[in-house]
Order: structure tokens, then C-alpha cells, then sequence
């Protein structure tokens, strides 16, 4: 009978060495991330010259740590796309230059979007992502303040799901807003494309660039307008108990799933892919709040002088802040994929 008192003695001590050789590694992964970033940032923080230039006046901006973590994702997306074309131009892959227009339209949409084109930005006003209450933003649309006003006091809803409608709304607010930055962008480019009169191959070439801008443009439309048909339905009606997702840009996708030519089966396994991608973005957002918490903690330490734990906290802010620019970027590579493939079905639908 000793004998099983001594090896559940010994599982426990297995059990025991295995959780601190867990935790270690896990310390050294996060210690590593932290020592990556700091040796990126020493080489440059990009291998394209333009973005470099644009994360270093972004320092010199007034942004909170998560816009910060946020700008530097979408910056790798736009590193990883220009390097891409990089090659396809070296392969003469892009004679049109409609890759090459595309790239510096994304690069507009993310500098008007950080407040860096030289416009002031109300979306910059309160950068704060714990902060970034129902009462400290606007909606910027008559149309969705009458609904959010309705909703809120409608009695529908939970605090919890108040709290989850508010981020579709400012969901369907960036969207708007990005929309109207492209369709900008487009007008421009026609301002000019009228103004030349003797057609020319290069014009040719201009008008495909343009058709494939306002397809781009119909694509955000639809997803607008079907976005603001599920806000109204929902404002009015509350949140229906067997709804599949809750992550606002996971309801887009699925949406617009079902609107093109996708198989049953094809839908089926995207419904999955999609539940994959919602708990990837619920971990994003997990360490964007930490992020802000250890950097309201940091400046805070900073005030009291005590240099030990002030270069804990460093430590910790360093590694908070290298996994969230790392999610984020995967969150964004995905949706960049996912969206990509829902396009093409749909494209596919007006064939």
C-alpha cells in the first residue's frame, strides 16, 4: 500500500517541475518578443523607407499606446503588400500600375485614419481605449445618433449588450469613414482623367485603374448599407439569443458570406474559419486593454521616481506592447485574406 502514496507523491513533483519549465519558457518567449522588438526598432522599424517615415512622426503624435500598437499592424500589412509588388514589378506583373495605386491609396486610408494627412481628426480626440465609453464619442451620422439614442433607451438591452451594439456602431462609423476617404481618392484621380483629351494607351490603362477603384467602392457601399440595415433591425428589435457571432467585423463577413456564390459546404467551412478568427480578435482586444492598464501604471511609476519598479514595469509595458502589435497583425492578415475571398465570390455573383 506505501507504493501509491509514493507515486501520486511523485506525479505531483512531475506535475510541479512541468508547470515552473512551462512558466519559464513562457517568461523567456516574452522576454524574447520584448528583446526583438528593441532590436528591430534599433535596425529600423520597416524595410520600406516611407513607412519608416511615417511610424516616426506617428512618436511625435499624441497617441495613445493601442493606436500606436494599432498604426505599426497596419504598417506591416502595407510593408508585407508593398514587398509583394516590389516583386511582382521586378516581374513585370504590374504593366497597368493598378497594384501600385492601390498600395498608395491604402497608404492614404491609414494616414488620414492616424490623423498624419494634415486634416484635424475628431476620431483622435479621446484615444483612449478603456475610456472609449459611450459618452465619450460621436457617431458623426444623424441617421446612427438616432438609432443609438433609441436603442439606449429602449430597455431592449443589458449594460453588456449596450456595450457590444455601441462597438457596431463605431464599427459602421470607421467603415463610412473609410469609404469616404477612397471615394475621395477616386474623385481626384477623375478630376484629372477628364482633364486629358487625347486618348492614349496610358489612358487606357487609367480607366482600368479607375474601374477596379469603383469596384472597391461598390464593395464598401454594399457592406454599409447592409451593415445599416442590421444595426436598425437590431436597435429595434434587440439582439436575437441565437445569433452565431458578436465581434462586429465577424457579423460583416458572415453577412456578406451568405451574399456570395460560396457552396453549401464552402459556407459551412467558413462559418468555422470565422469562429477561429473571433477568439483570435477577443485575445487582440485581451491585450489592448492590458497594454493601456501597464501604460496608465507606467506613467504613473514614472511620477514616484523608484527606478526598480519603474524598469519592471518597462519590462512588462516592452513585452505588452510587442504581443499586441503581433496580434494585431495576424488579426489584419486574416481579415485581409478572409475579405479578399468574399470578394471574389461576390464578383463572382455579377459574372
Amino acid at each position: 500500500m506505501a507504493a501509491a502514496p509514493a507515486v501520486a507523491a511523485l506525479g505531483a513533483a512531475l506535475l510541479l517541475a512541468a508547470s515552473v519549465q512551462a512558466s519559464k519558457y513562457s517568461r523567456e518567449a516574452n522576454e524574447g518578443l520584448a528583446a526583438a522588438g528593441a532590436k528591430r526598432r534599433e535596425a529600423g522599424e520597416f524595410r520600406v523607407v516611407r513607412l519608416n517615415q511615417v511610424w516616426e512622426k506617428a512618436q511625435r503624435l499624441h497617441l495613445s499606446a493601442v493606436k500606436l500598437a494599432e498604426l505599426h499592424s497596419d504598417l506591416k500589412i502595407q510593408e508585407k503588400d508593398e514587398l509583394s509588388w516590389k516583386k511582382l514589378k521586378a516581374e513585370g506583373l504590374d504593366e497597368d500600375g493598378e497594384k501600385e495605386a492601390k498600395l498608395r491609396r491604402n497608404l492614404n486610408v491609414i494616414m488620414t485614419k492616424y490623423g498624419m494627412n494634415g486634416k484635424k481628426d475628431s476620431q483622435l480626440v479621446d484615444t483612449n481605449y478603456i475610456k472609449d465609453g459611450t459618452e465619450s464619442d460621436t457617431l458623426d451620422d444623424p441617421r446612427l445618433e438616432k438609432l443609438w439614442s433609441k436603442a439606449k433607451t429602449s430597455g431592449k438591452f443589458s449594460d453588456e449588450e449596450l456595450d457590444k451594439l455601441w462597438r457596431e456602431f463605431k464599427h459602421h462609423k470607421e467603415k463610412i469613414r473609410e469609404y469616404n476617404i477612397l471615394l475621395e481618392t477616386v474623385s481626384r484621380t477623375e478630376d484629372i482623367h477628364k482633364n486629358v483629351i487625347n486618348p492614349s494607351e496610358e489612358n487606357l490603362v487609367k480607366e482600368e485603374i479607375l474601374h477596379n477603384k469603383h469596384r472597391e467602392l461598390k464593395d464598401k457601399l454594399r457592406s454599409i448599407n447592409q451593415g445599416f440595415e442590421r444595426l436598425r433591425k437590431v436597435s429595434h428589435q434587440g439582439y436575437d439569443t441565437t445569433s452565431e457571432f458578436e465581434e462586429p467585423r465577424v457579423i460583416d463577413l458572415w453577412d456578406m458570406a451568405k451574399s456570395a456564390n460560396f457552396t453549401e459546404k464552402e459556407l459551412e467551412s467558413f462559418r468555422e474559419e470565422l469562429k477561429h478568427f473571433e477568439a483570435k480578435i477577443e485575445k487582440h482586444h485581451h491585450y489592448q486593454k492590458q497594454l493601456e492598464i501597464s501604460h496608465q501604471k507606467l506613467k504613473h511609476v514614472e511620477a514616484t521616481g523608484d527606478k526598480d519598479h519603474l524598469n519592471r514595469n518597462k519590462e512588462k509595458y516592452a513585452m505588452l506592447e510587442e504581443k499586441t502589435k503581433e496580434l494585431g497583425y495576424k488579426v489584419k492578415k486574416h481579415l485581409q485574406d478572409l475579405s479578399s475571398r468574399i470578394s471574389q465570390g461576390l464578383q463572382h455573383n455579377e459574372l
